[in-house]
């Protein structure tokens, strides 16, 4: 989170990165930071609760965290830098990516692979 924090709201001024012509990868980018996130940050919560959180709240926790995070940040890039905008569909893409991470954590502990959610 720190690394998306840094990189969403540092000031890269003259750095021009390599151009690079894929409609919406920026929305690619945001989906798959917050995809992580959210897998990251469920385990993050099984481990400090060892197991005893809910899976489904943890999960719960980690998207409304991700979707609030996501918000957060574009707020701060349209109020706080000079040459970064914030942008809805980039925190529709935060969202739908923490969504969709919590989806695929419940998926993979709810199949026949034999892992648990508590230890």
């Amino acid at each position: 989170m720190m690394f998306v924090t840094f990189s969403s709201l540092f000031s890269f001024g003259e750095v021009k990165p390599p151009k690079i012509d894929i409609p919406h990868l920026d929305k690619v980018v945001h989906f798959i930071f917050y995809f992580v996130a959210s897998i990251t940050g469920g385990f993050f919560l099984r481990e400090r609760s060892k197991g005893r959180l809910n899976i489904k709240k943890a999960l719960l926790v980690m998207v409304v965290f991700t979707i609030v995070y996501g918000i957060i940040i574009e707020v701060l890039q349209y109020t706080l830098t000079e040459n970064r905008e914030g942008d809805f569909l980039d925190a529709m893409a935060n969202a739908l990516g923490g969504f969709c991470g919590a989806i695929a954590t419940k998926w993979y502990f709810s199949t026949q692979r034999g892992l648990k959610w508590k230890y």
